[in-house]
């Protein structure tokens, strides 16, 4: 059976960076997938995550930004994750649903309940069976993305480390509502070490 595989982190956690090697990987172990990524995955919601991310939208409210994910979620899910998945296709999405709770449900501060009610009528019963949560400390990833200079830098990249903060912790939230699917990964390893974890977990669940 395909299996949905998200992952998850805050910003400057190498989250990226490993979701490409692991793919490579993916590939090389012979699973059949799908790499896709959020806000975007589908050509509509491509256009929409320019809206979010773009820098001179700081005006947005926090619930239009809310709204505009869900929304771009709700395409993502019918046009390429569920298709994907019927055909027996595994799934590998670089962010989904617990970005929203975290970014906008904590780091917006308009509650992590609310910001799930908005995206449980967009995905219904669409959720990741595996979620790896990147961790690390949000000053070390933000960090990271200062020091990276070939960086695309988005809109939610400026925000302070207060911001970050809160959406560090909004993620163990997350972790405490939906603890059968997250897997905390040491996000200061090797983008080899971490993928090497991630793969053997991937592999022991899709046999």
């Amino acid at each position: 059976m395909a299996i949905f595989i998200s992952l998850e982190g805050p910003d400057g956690s190498g989250k990226t960076t490993a979701a490409a090697l692991l793919e490579e990987k993916m590939r090389a172990a012979g699973l059949d997938f799908i790499k896709t990524r959020e806000p975007g995955g589908s050509p509509i919601s491509e256009k929409v995550r320019n809206i979010v991310l773009g820098i001179g939208n700081e005006e947005m409210d926090p619930r239009t930004e809310a709204l505009l994910i869900a929304g771009a979620r709700r395409q993502h899910v019918v046009e390429t994750i569920r298709p994907a998945l019927e055909s027996g296709t595994h799934v590998l999405c670089d962010r989904f649903v617990d970005s929203s709770l975290a970014y906008q449900g904590a780091g917006r501060s308009i509650g992590i309940q609310e910001v799930l009610d908005i995206n449980l009528f967009a995905i219904e019963d669409t959720f990741p069976d595996k979620t790896y949560y990147f961790d690390v400390p949000a000053d070390v990833g933000l960090a990271r993305i200062a020091a990276n200079k070939g960086r695309e830098v988005n809109r939610l990249d400026q925000e302070d480390i207060a911001f970050h903060s809160k959406v560090q912790q909004g993620y163990e939230e997350i972790i405490k509502l939906f603890p059968d699917r997250f897997v905390r990964i040491d996000g200061t390893g090797t983008p080899d070490e971490i993928t090497d974890e991630i793969l053997a977990d991937i592999l022991k669940t899709v046999k």
